[in-house]
């Protein structure tokens, strides 16, 4: 197709051997968030591999044009197509380079329509994802909303005058106080020791969600995010803050940045320190720190809880789709 060379790849271990051409590929590609990057894509592979890999790549010379990481499960329903990365992504996607977008996402297209799925499904589709113009012959397609990610929009300023709304810049306030007559308090980064931030992010998670439902945090999650956070901290992705006050650290924060976006991924507070916020005072120094950076937006990712709205974020939909067939290739 127009010079493009594709390829299906079903060896794990070709599957790694791409990573520095991938890395170039996603550089490259305007709608890639850091869910798509090889730094949490390998090794959510390596934690989980829930089927049969289905890697398509297409080539243009040595180099990547298009890349989507799939894989074959059985299910009761049938044989499925599904994204590396489903479930603990928050944003899934195929990867085209920009001045090829249309031929390496035709390519890819046909080339999943020779593997053998009665359902191709892409959830978690941001309104810029490439997948939402692929098109499949001799398939059903069905598009859906799938969830709401709340987002926040910066303009730069790091007061947060006027991005976050008068009422939570006062409840912060309130809080930094709080916590400052219990005791000195102290906002440090953690990715040059990921595997101690985790530590303590494990901890705090669990004693945030004790006895309601335990969080987000099962055993393989926990091994996956081992590998994950090196990985994206050697690559300038991760931020993990943690906040001490007095000889206690009582509250952890896990996001990351990429391009002109922040997002808040996961946080964990001790709930002893409760009437002192220091989640909030965490997301707070989060929104800061992105600000400063360079970001035009703070995405807190899947999920409508309250507590994002009070910053002043508003829902944006990702979208889902999925092919239907009735006959394998």
């Amino acid at each position: 197709m127009g010079g493009l060379r594709t390829e299906i790849i079903h060896d794990p271990e070709a599957f790694e051997e791409l990573e520095p051409c991938w890395w170039r590929l996603w550089s490259r590609s305007v709608s890639a968030t850091p869910f798509q990057s090889p730094a949490w894509l390998i090794p959510w592979w390596r934690t989980f591999a829930p089927g049969n890999l289905a890697m398509i790549a297409v080539w243009t010379g040595d180099d990547l044009a298009g890349l989507a990481p799939l894989y074959i499960e059985r299910h009761e329903s049938g044989l499925r197509l599904l994204p590396i990365g489903i479930s603990l992504s928050d944003y899934l996607d195929v990867l085209c380079a920009p001045a090829l977008k249309v031929q390496a996402g035709a390519a890819i297209a046909e080339a999943a329509l020779s593997l053998e799925w009665s359902q191709w499904i892409l959830p978690d589709l941001s309104a810029d994802a490439v997948s939402l113009s692929l098109e499949l012959r001799d398939a059903e397609e069905h598009r859906s909303m799938a969830h709401a990610c709340p987002v926040l929009m910066l303009d730069g300023d790091p007061t947060l005058a006027r991005s976050v709304p008068p009422r939570r810049r006062r409840q912060l306030r309130r809080a930094e106080r709080a916590a400052q007559r219990r005791g000195p308090v102290v906002i440090s980064r953690g990715e040059s020791d990921p595997q101690r931030f985790l530590d303590r992010l494990m901890r705090l998670h669990g004693a945030r969600w004790a006895g309601d439902g335990g969080g987000v945090l099962s055993d393989m999650a926990v091994e996956f995010h081992r590998r994950a956070l090196p990985r994206l901290a050697d690559n300038g992705l991760a931020r993990c803050l943690t906040i001490q006050i007095g000889d206690a650290v009582v509250g952890a924060y896990y996001g990351f940045h990429h391009r002109d976006r922040a997002y808040a991924y996961l946080g964990g507070f001790d709930p002893a320190y409760a009437d002192e916020s220091p989640g909030a005072i965490l997301i707070g120094h989060a929104i800061t720190e992105a600000a400063n950076e360079g970001a035009r937006e703070f995405d807190f990712l899947r999920g409508r809880e309250g507590y994002k709205y009070g910053w002043g974020a508003i829902d944006r939909w990702t979208a889902q789709k999925v092919w239907t067939r009735s006959t394998a290739p």
